[in-house]
C-alpha cells in the first residue's frame, strides 16, 4: 500500500540518500540521463554488488525507479523535480571549516 510521505519523512530520506557519496554520484549521473545499473557501474568504478545495495537505498528511499526496457531494467530519477533540487543543492554556498566536524557527530552521526 503506498502512502504519502510526510515533510518530514521526505526529508530525512533525501539526507540518508544524501549521506553516501556513491549514492550521490549515483544521482548525479541518473540526473543527467536514465541508465541500466551495468553502465553505472562502470562509470562509477563500483562492482555491480555494490551498485546493487546502493541502488536498494535509492530505491527503498523513494528516489528513483526502475523502467524495464526489454529484458533489461533501467534506472531512472523517479521524479524530474529531484534533479532540480539537486541542482540547487549543489548550488547552495556551505561554509565550511575543513579542519572541524560538529561537535556532535560521533553522537548524531553527523559531518
Amino acid at each position: 500500500m503506498l502512502s504519502v510521505a510526510s515533510d518530514i519523512e521526505v526529508l530525512a530520506r533525501f539526507g540518508r540518500a544524501l549521506a553516501d557519496p556513491i549514492r550521490c554520484r549515483i544521482l548525479l549521473t541518473l540526473h543527467g540521463a536514465p541508465a541500466y545499473p551495468s553502465d553505472l557501474a562502470d562509470a562509477l568504478g563500483i562492482s555491480r554488488t555494490r551498485l546493487s545495495n546502493h541502488l536498494t537505498c535509492l530505491r527503498d528511499c523513494g528516489l528513483v525507479v526502475t523502467v524495464p526496457d526489454g529484458r533489461r531494467t533501467r534506472y531512472e530519477l523517479a521524479d524530474e523535480r529531484l534533479g532540480h533540487a539537486l541542482d540547487d543543492l549543489r548550488a547552495a554556498v556551505v561554509a565550511v571549516e575543513t579542519d572541524r566536524t560538529c561537535v556532535d557527530a560521533d553522537e548524531k552521526g553527523c559531518c
